[in-house]
């Protein structure tokens, strides 16, 4: 499972602390962003890796970078970019997994998908309603073609 968990911060030199949604406080707060690895299975879950989100902002002072104990040459990386590499890692060390399950940040992104589609991978990500899918009746909006899976397949 791929999701991002923010925590409120005071001052500007945490790694990553800007003005920006956090779920924890459900707003826009000063706040500092990281991505989290979650393996779920069976006997229980563990976070396996996680990633600091870097804002934009960040990027282009390597003074502040090295300061809050970056490299100076970090670069900006999307919340999905970052969970892309976490899983390509986690798959490369040979562990296994079925499948990877996010919410509509990294299943809104054309990235993370590709990604596990080229390993094989399957996966569960979330999309807005509005997100096109071509299928092999044409090309739908994903609340249409939610809404012609029949009752009976939605149940079982």
């Amino acid at each position: 499972m791929v999701d991002e968990t923010g925590g409120v911060k005071k001052g500007t030199g945490t790694v990553g602390v800007q003005r920006q949604y956090t779920g924890t406080a459900g707003r826009i707060e000063n706040a500092q962003v990281a991505v989290y690895l979650v393996y779920a299975g069976r006997r229980g879950h563990a976070a396996v890796d996680r990633e600091p989100y870097v804002p934009r902002s960040w990027t282009p002072d390597p003074d502040r970078c090295r300061d809050a104990g970056l490299d100076q040459d970090t670069a900006f990386a999307t919340k999905p970019e970052l969970a892309t590499r976490m899983v390509a890692r986690f798959l490369d060390a040979d562990h296994q997994a079925a499948r990877v399950t996010g919410d509509e940040v990294y299943g809104g992104n054309p990235s993370p998908r590709t990604a596990l589609e080229e390993r094989g991978t399957g996966y569960v990500l979330a999309v807005a309603c509005s997100h096109e899918v071509t299928t092999g009746a044409g090309r739908f909006r994903a609340d249409t073609l939610a809404k012609k899976v029949p009752k009976r397949a939605a149940s079982e």
